[in-house]
């Protein structure tokens, strides 16, 4: 026994009116997959990471692309003693070697109440509390700066 024919379409027209009355195909829907982080927020989270496990106060990350042409983010922290803030110091620098970074720049790990981390696209300040109220970076860098 023979297979039955397929019916033939009914729809009046050329070929090209019976497309246009089908109407437009249904894509097959993708699975949408989180985006990449990006190597700025690898390095991120690198420092908050080390500085989080270093025991370090109030850490907050400044966004300054277009704001500044020295850096696109600023990290910055607080320690209690000159002894933490030298040790948050030597194994950020220790981490940021371990990532990749060939370059990583100290200014003030002499055991001053500010060092300084240029981590190229981060910098990373960290003071003594009386110095951060000082020289309030948050208030200078922060979104009243728009």
């Amino acid at each position: 026994m023979k297979p039955p024919l397929p019916v033939a379409d009914k729809t009046p027209g050329t070929p090209r009116k019976k497309t246009i009355v089908a109407g437009p195909k249904k894509a097959a829907a993708k699975p949408r997959r989180k985006p990449e982080p990006s190597g700025l927020d690898q390095l991120q989270s690198v420092i908050v990471g080390s500085l989080e496990d270093d025991k370090a106060e109030d850490v907050v990350t400044l966004d300054l692309a277009g704001k500044a042409t020295f850096c696109d983010r600023m990290v910055i922290a607080t320690g209690l003693a000159d002894r933490q803030i030298t040790a948050m110091a030597q194994h950020l620098t220790e981490k940021l070697h371990q990532a990749g970074l060939k370059r990583v720049q100290v200014e003030g790990a002499g055991g001053s109440e500010w060092v300084l981390i240029d981590a190229g696209d981060i910098v990373v300040h960290l003071f003594k509390p009386a110095a951060r109220t000082t020289y309030g970076l948050e208030k200078m860098w922060g979104a009243d700066l728009d």
